[in-house]
């Protein structure tokens, strides 16, 4: 057997760069490394972040903590009896036990409240105004807030978003897997994939991912390391690329999103403090995410490339590295007839699924049809689609291959199936004991108030800084990469920043639209290494698939060489968009008039 070249070691990109100046990064990676893994395993570490949370809000709560948060809402007056010209009251209610149930004052009399209709201009449009609602830290270990913890500990857990999304697809690529439908897809790749083009192939793949939302998270990973693993190279950093693309690159993409419109309209909410007739719209960052797409793929390529794979090279199987090509794996790499046969009879059975799934989108009246003018409504339906279609591609090769049955031992191949997914699921168990005390983590800090509050803090702190422009939307990018350490949805975090952040650059000539750019960068780089990030513990699992005793320290030394360099080049492209004053995208200026603020 001819000797192989080490497997970070590949044509085009892939040649071997100064070892010394390789070897500075390497070490200070694998010192971050060993500082993650010397935590207590992720659980634990869960874990003891809920129980610190407990205890923050406690503190906060006994020491009055306290911020403002900025809100905008319809303006609203009483409604007037016709007659006698007084306000129409009604009692007044509130939900206790799922129920109404009328509020009563001190001496047990019901309180009353009047009707209030909401005020419309002259031209038709709701008449916004403008107040400050305090936000105060909840105790969690108050009667309340213990109460609250003890009612939600199920349903934090049974609510966590990724948990049902990540079960769910799996459910259907687990057959797929264990049937041998993706081993033998991963075989053709191998043949037809220049080893120099698989890692911006990875990337790239991952960054276009975001158009069916948080599948990717779920889909490529696993994929990504059964590809790198089958040609000899480290599984880690299939992971890693792919990760990289669909995480870090999330708000990038060719075409426009679900979270385009979402953040187009929290963007129109923070505009209208200021100008109530404002609006941004969907389109507003296009052009910027078409170029950031092509950009995030070649920078992903080189670090990949020059940081990543060259670090795992020389380490064993199981620390990451790649394993030794046997004899036996070359000849299991060798596609057989049943297995090209079975691919053909899945992809015709994957087509029609797909086929099936597309007429419930584009048919119209069918249920996942939109008018026009409506937004998309497939957006939830990706994850049920993907199950759908992997399920039945992964029959389909097993009734052909017969592995329904070679490959569980069961007589009926209806038993087949259902082995296969009770398989996969059991797989999954370390995901699903780490997601409950991750969901846990996440809902304690939410419902404490104190995630909001760092964040709108943090608004105050930059607004106090009298600097230029580019420098103000610099140091916004790192205000929202540090946000993104705490809350880790996006939609939650804008939620919060628009109404701070947006009419705050608005008064010193920067667009809500370019604003919305800003967020999206320090939102997205560093996704890949903020363990709030629903999907990092999915990730992390995919990771102890092939390094049992890796941890967070694993996954965030793999993952900071891509946020640096997304981080860096990224904002440095976005500060020259803002000085050559091109348009973001279709109705996304960079600048704003102040002087609509005057109405002039």
């Amino acid at each position: 057997m001819h000797r192989r070249r080490p497997a970070a070691i590949v044509p085009g990109m892939n040649e071997p760069t100064d070892r010394s100046s390789r070897g500075v990064l390497a070490t200070l990676l694998d010192g971050v490394e060993r500082i993650g893994n010397a935590l207590p395993d992720p659980v634990t570490l869960f874990a003891l972040g809920a129980v610190l949370v407990l205890l923050l809000s406690q503190v906060g709560a006994s020491l009055g903590w306290e911020v403002d948060k900025p809100v905008a809402q319809p303006a609203t007056v009483p409604v007037l009896d016709s007659g006698t010209q007084e306000p129409i009251e009604v009692l007044s209610t509130q939900i206790v036990a799922g129920r109404p149930v009328v509020v009563v004052g001190e001496d047990g009399t019901p309180l009353r409240a009047p009707i209030r209709e909401p005020v419309v201009d002259e031209a038709g449009e709701l008449t916004i105004e403008r107040s400050a609602q305090s936000v105060k830290v909840r105790s969690l270990l108050d009667r309340d807030g213990a109460k609250w913890v003890l009612d939600n500990l199920v349903h934090n857990f049974t609510a966590f978003h990724p948990l049902g999304v990540v079960l769910v697809a799996m459910l259907g690529i687990g057959v797929a897997e264990k049937t041998g439908l993706i081993g033998a897809v991963l075989k053709a790749l191998m043949k037809l994939t220049p080893a120099r083009l698989l890692n911006p192939s990875m990337v790239g793949i991952g960054v276009l991912s975001s158009l069916a939302a948080d599948a990717g998270y779920v889909v490529l990973p696993p994929v990504a390391a059964l590809l790198y693993k089958a040609v000899g190279r480290s599984p880690l950093v299939g992971i890693a690329a792919v990760f990289a693309g669909v995480a870090a690159g999330f708000s990038a993409n060719l075409v426009i999103t679900s979270l385009d419109p979402l953040l187009g309209g929290l963007s129109t909410v923070g505009a209208q403090l200021l100008v109530p007739s404002y609006e941004v719209l969907p389109t507003a960052n296009w052009y910027f995410m078409i170029v950031s797409t092509f950009l995030l793929t070649g920078v992903g390529w080189f670090v990949t490339s020059r940081f990543v794979e060259p670090r795992f090279a020389d380490k064993p199987p199981d620390e990451g590295g790649p394993a030794p090509v046997t004899e036996e794996e070359q000849q299991a790499a060798v596609l057989t007839s049943a297995e090209v046969l079975g691919m053909g009879w899945s992809g015709v059975a994957g087509l029609v699924a797909l086929l099936l799934s597309m007429a419930l989108i584009f048919i119209p009246w069918a249920p996942l049809w939109a008018e026009p003018d409506e937004l998309p409504r497939w957006g939830g339906a990706v994850v049920p689609i993907l199950f759908f279609v992997f399920l039945v591609m992964g029959i389909a090769f097993g009734l052909v291959t017969d592995t329904l049955r070679t490959a569980t031992g069961a007589r009926r191949r209806d038993t087949g199936v259902a082995r296969l997914m009770a398989s996969t699921m059991a797989d999954m168990g370390p995901y699903i004991v780490l997601a409950f005390f991750a969901a846990q983590f996440v809902e304690f800090f939410n419902h404490s108030n104190l995630g909001v509050m760092l964040a709108i803090k943090g608004g105050e702190l930059l607004s106090s800084l009298p600097l230029p422009p580019q420098v103000l939307m610099a140091a916004f990018i790192l205000v929202t990469m540090l946000g993104n350490l705490f809350i880790g949805s996006a939609s939650a975090k804008y939620a919060f920043f628009a109404p701070v952040f947006v009419p705050m650059f608005m008064a010193v000539g920067i667009s809500p639209e370019l604003v919305q750019a800003a967020y999206r960068v320090g939102d997205s780089a560093t996704n890949i290494i903020t363990p709030l990030n629903p999907y990092f513990v999915v990730v992390l699992v995919f990771v102890q698939r092939y390094v049992p005793k890796a941890g967070l320290g694993t996954l965030v030394s793999m993952m900071l060489p891509y946020t640096l360099f997304f981080w860096l080049t990224w904002t440095v492209i976005l500060l020259v968009w803002m000085s050559l004053g091109i348009d973001l995208g279709p109705g996304g200026p960079v600048d704003f008039d102040v002087k609509l603020l005057r109405g002039e």
